[in-house]
């Protein structure tokens, strides 16, 4: 029996017998980077030793469902280690060869990128960008509910999802909040933000190590209004007005580390893994990528996801 594979190289098609199929499968030129590796062939031959690494997992995968898990070490591919499989097919396999998926997790600890514009829940504008760690903790449901539902069997689609996932809910997190306990109780409000994000992680299967917001700021106008409530005893509306007022916030917004943004190291200021030290938020007035929300000191493009600034 024969079965036909793609060759990587262009207008290129190879034939494969059942007795050509590896007898051992194996994730061998992982690099540090690589989250996901789908094995290339889904027919796999029964007695085949699957070889799993230190820190990754594989997972067997067939319609939409993962089905057997295996950690460090080398096992042996028969109906009694794979008893998900087995079920399944809620039969005797017979023959040599099964189909399925094989992928491979790495549990090692990732650093992803995330940055969006939101608002908080009197309606201020909000740009925000950051880093945070994760890593695969329950490398089944990760497989089900990311790779297999969201068809991310590459580490750059899964970036994208989890870039997406986490400015999601931090948005949604911060909708929460009115400006002012943003900016002036940050820690207690970024631990709720913080806990809140760590729990939808944990339902994708991912530990969710730590979070650094590297910028955090609102528009001038906002910035504006912010001193004005922060002024012991004055309303906003009675200093709309004021040009001494006016004067002093746009003062303020041009000294470079002193906007309302830049004093933000959002979460518990310590050293951060993979960090190089001090949370550097983003001065007043700096801008920010409409895309993603990365801090862009004059670009033409923004350097985290390549979107072209107007």
């Amino acid at each position: 029996m024969f079965k036909t594979y793609e060759d990587p190289r262009p207008n290129r098609t190879r034939f494969r017998r059942d007795s050509d199929l590896a007898d051992a499968i194996e994730w061998t030129n992982a690099s540090p980077d690589h989250i996901v590796w789908r094995y290339p062939d889904n027919r796999v031959k029964w007695g085949s030793q699957l070889i799993v690494m230190e820190n990754q997992a594989a997972i067997f995968y067939r319609d939409g469902k993962a089905l057997d898990t295996f950690l460090a070490g080398r096992h042996k591919l028969t109906t009694s280690s794979m008893p998900g499989l087995v079920g399944w097919l809620q039969k005797k396999v017979k023959g040599d060869v099964f189909e399925s998926t094989c992928v491979f997790i790495s549990r090692s600890q990732f650093q992803g990128k995330f940055g969006g514009r939101g608002q908080t829940s009197d309606l201020a504008p909000l740009m925000f960008h950051g880093n945070f760690w994760f890593r695969v903790k329950e490398a089944n449901i990760f497989v089900q509910d990311v790779v297999g539902n969201q068809n991310a069997f590459s580490t750059k689609k899964i970036n994208d999802y989890l870039r997406s996932f986490m400015n999601e809910r931090i948005i949604d997190e911060f909708a929460h909040y009115d400006m002012q306990a943003v900016f002036t109780q940050l820690d207690e409000t970024s631990l709720k933000v913080k806990t809140k994000v760590r729990m939808a992680f944990e339902r994708l299967g991912l530990e969710l190590v730590d979070v650094k917001f590297e910028g955090i700021d609102t528009t001038e106008k906002y910035r504006e209004r912010l001193f004005m409530l922060r002024t012991a005893g004055v309303s906003g509306s009675q200093l709309i007005g004021s040009e001494t007022q006016k004067d002093v916030a746009e003062s303020l917004g041009k000294s470079p580390g002193a906007g309302f943004g830049a004093a933000f190291g959002m979460m518990s200021g310590q050293q951060q893994p993979g960090a190089g030290g001090g949370g550097g938020a983003a001065p007043a007035g700096a801008k920010f990528c409409p895309n993603c929300g990365t801090g862009l000191e004059g670009a033409k493009f923004c350097p985290n996801c390549g979107t072209k600034i107007g």
